[in-house]
């Protein structure tokens, strides 16, 4: 029971000393979550109540199912901004029929999660690289960023691409509301301010009382026509089963399984770093996959929209010292307070406001740092990062990860296809061989050449396989000795069983011995069962170059059936 309910694990272990840290946490996030989940219902084209519905009931089923004790579930500014774009292109935002599609939504993206921890298919989420994952979410973040000016500048802004977006606000700044644009700029240097000064002080619950409170005090800006947020229906949501066609789960379906992919790798990997920092627990994928599932199908019959677990308010969770899910559940406690007595108060809060705490939140995503290290470190994953990023921007958010993927699939192919090989040399001080690439000093002799093959040996690789070795006995006539060195050589297949032979009888009409060290013993088996260890003889295989130089030079080697079994053993 323990395995599939965590809860009863950490309640059987619960202790005094925990609940002041539960408590805080709790507070503290059931705080952050009533900004925090209006803004992002906004961000998703939801009505703002509708961020509130989505930070009850996935809470707490997060909270008896999840095996991470900090990680805080709820609305997230990258799944809001997919439920937005994903749907807002099938039909009119905030309508009856919007608001159904991204319900329905909220229970396919459940059920896909469950089905990914029925047949474990967590590892489907390594398909998205790093170098992907953030040049997404940096695009994201910009397209989230321009998405909210229409709040922040008070103007009306047609939905399209980013770069027209952009293009419009450019053409029509002079609209710019006034009042608008200083209550969100003072909302933003608020925000950033406090954060600086402490972590720990509510900045968001901080700047909506100070935007409601100039809004209610102020008749000059009342009548000034600010946005404001205005009547928010009070009440726990309601009991519902979301309307399911056969075609509207077929419109929704991309968008489920994006938001399933990215909100489940974006989960995971917060997950994981907290995990790093507490020692009484481990963080279970498939549990996690389990937990968000149903957190996110449970929540779709009380009209909640699609949560993930996110960065920030998980960070302030451990800070705040949660020890277990009590936390999440104080968190949702408070959210079920407000939505019974409290939505009246959030009447004069300005879309501005709302529209500055979604900006601050997501400019930590833009990765400027993470650039600047793949720039330096690794090329090609900076331009895959890169081309994703600009995917994102240029065509949308939905093409752009699917962009994303493809280029990352497209990389491990090249990867795969066509591994690293060396050409070894004796370096002499160390006493080993090494690549002369690496070590231009390495001694080469002009009889033998040695190789290195660094990946295991199947279909994908065997022409470049072969053909590099082709080029290098080119590059070297005199050879009269090929050693390839099988260290690196975890596994082989068929057509890698082929290929060695083909190699085999290449040199042998060439007049070159082949010679096959450090071979594995399971790759070695599959020689064995291909005759191809009877082929080439026992005597042409070493346990290490050294041992093949040696023989080839007529030095003492001692080699025996011994080092066979050594190496069948391997």
């Amino acid at each position: 029971m323990k395995k599939y309910l965590p809860f009863i694990k950490w309640l059987s272990q619960y202790q005094k000393k925990d609940i002041s840290g539960d408590l805080v946490a709790g507070i503290t996030v059931g705080i952050m979550l009533i900004p925090q989940g209006m803004a992002y219902a906004m961000l998703a084209n939801m009505p703002p109540i509708y961020g509130l519905y989505a930070a009850t009931i996935p809470l707490i089923i997060y909270a008896l199912l999840g095996t991470s004790r900090q990680l805080a579930v709820g609305p997230v500014a990258l799944v809001s901004l997919l439920i937005g774009s994903g749907v807002g292109s099938l039909v009119s935002p905030q309508s009856p029929e919007f608001i159904s599609y991204v319900i329905l939504l909220s229970m396919m993206v459940g059920v896909i999660l469950l089905l990914m921890s029925i047949f474990r298919l967590g590892f489907l989420v390594n398909f998205l690289s790093h170098p992907v994952l953030a040049g997404f979410t940096s695009a994201a973040a910009i397209i989230i960023g321009l998405s909210q000016m229409k709040h922040l500048l008070g103007i009306n802004i047609p939905r399209g691409k980013s770069y027209e977006t952009l293009w419009h606000i450019i053409q029509n700044i002079n609209e710019t509301h006034w009042i608008t644009f200083a209550i969100g700029g003072f909302s933003i240097f608020i925000l950033i301010f406090l954060k600086k000064v402490s972590k720990k002080i509510p900045s968001q619950l901080v700047i909506v009382l100070i935007g409601i409170l100039l809004v209610a005090l102020i008749p000059f800006i009342q009548q000034s026509g600010i946005r404001i947020v205005k009547d928010i229906p009070s009440g726990l949501p309601a009991f519902k089963i979301p309307n399911i066609d056969i075609a509207t789960l077929k419109m929704l379906f991309p968008t489920a399984l994006t938001i399933a992919l990215i909100g489940f790798m974006e989960s995971i990997a917060v997950a994981k770093v907290l995990e790093a920092k507490h020692k009484n627990y481990s963080v279970n994928s498939n549990q996690e996959l389990l937990a968000l599932g149903m957190a996110n199908f449970l929540g779709s019959f009380f009209q909640s929209f699609p949560v993930m677990g996110g960065f920030g308010r998980s960070a302030v969770n451990n800070q705040s010292g949660a020890k277990t899910g009590l936390a999440s559940l104080i968190s949702a406690f408070i959210i079920i307070l407000i939505l019974l007595f409290f939505t009246s108060f959030f009447y004069y809060l300005p879309n501005a406001v709302l529209a500055a705490i979604i900006i601050v939140a997501v400019s930590s995503l833009i990765e400027i740092k993470e650039a600047k290290y793949l720039w330096k470190t690794d090329r090609k994953d900076f331009w895959l990062f890169l081309a994703t990023a600009l995917g994102t921007l240029i065509l949308g958010v939905e093409q752009g990860i699917i962009l994303g993927i493809v280029l990352s699939l497209l990389m491990l192919i090249y990867k795969v296809s066509y591994p690293h090989v060396a050409e070894l040399g004796y370096l002499k001080e160390v006493d080993e061989y090494r690549n002369i690439k690496r070590f231009p000093n390495a001694i080469q002799y002009e009889d033998i050449l040695i190789i290195r093959f660094d990946a295991q040996l199947f279909f994908a690789n065997l022409e470049f396989f072969k053909n590099d070795i082709q080029k290098r006995l080119i590059r070297k006539p005199k050879t009269q000795h090929l050693i390839i060195d099988f260290r690196a050589i975890d596994n082989i297949d068929s057509s890698g069983l082929h290929a060695i032979h083909d190699v085999y009888t290449d040199c042998k009409n060439k007049n070159i011995s082949l010679y096959l060290v450090d071979v594995k013993g399971p790759v070695r088996e599959m020689l064995k069962k291909a005759d191809l260890v009877q082929l080439l003889g026992k005597a042409q295989y070493f346990l290490n170059v050294h041992r093949a130089v040696n023989f080839i030079q007529g030095k003492p080697i001692h080699q025996s059936n011994k080092d066979v079994v050594l190496q069948t053993n391997k």
